[in-house]
């Protein structure tokens, strides 16, 4: 009769781990994740997500319609934005970042086999290389919420440091209408 009551209970113990188990599954099931070409998630890999100061501007790294590419999604309106010239074929595009209301997006890419430091402008929409004499590896951009300065880390000189990169004080800088810039 001792035998009985130990067994008994390990029943109940896996009776129960199944039925939580079960219920952990098809509540997290992919049928709850909203797909289509407007929704943010999708069926594939989407990562490195970057947002912009303002809040409204989200990139990041996705795999949808087979190919590796730098996505740009409104939150406000909740659609993606048309960004001609930013992900080019067979070309990797990796960490990006927003500037404050998400006009320029830095992201590293590959440039001859190398990756680079290149800055799209959405207004423009135009895409340019950063770092195009930069002898080492460059990884990480971010750029600074006006879109004046870009830093990364390179490993110009055989270890990772940190690169400051200055574009000038004649670049349109991207602030909210309104704010008084003050001339450096």
């Amino acid at each position: 009769m001792k035998k009985l009551i130990p067994r008994f209970r390990l029943q109940i113990k896996i009776y129960w781990s199944l039925i939580f188990s079960l219920t952990l599954l098809t509540s997290c099931s992919s049928e709850n994740i909203p797909t289509g070409p407007t929704s943010l998630n999708s069926r594939f890999t989407e990562e490195q997500p970057s947002l912009s100061g303002n809040g409204r501007f989200l990139a990041f790294v996705s795999n949808r319609n087979g190919a590796h590419q730098l996505l740009v999604y409104d939150l406000q309106q909740q659609q993606f934005l048309r960004t001609q010239g930013l992900s080019r074929p067979n070309t990797i595009v990796e960490s990006p970042s927003l500037s404050y209301t998400g006009r320029y997006i830095t992201y590293i890419t590959s440039d001859q086999g190398r990756p680079v430091v290149a800055l799209y402008d959405r207004a423009a929409q135009q895409s340019q290389i950063l770092t195009p004499i930069y002898r080492g590896w460059a990884r990480n951009p971010k750029i600074s919420p006006d879109g004046r300065y870009v830093v990364f880390e390179t490993s110009a000189r055989g270890q990772w440091d940190i690169e400051v990169l200055d574009r000038g004080p004649n670049i349109e800088l991207d602030i909210p209408n309104g704010v008084n810039v003050n001339a450096p």
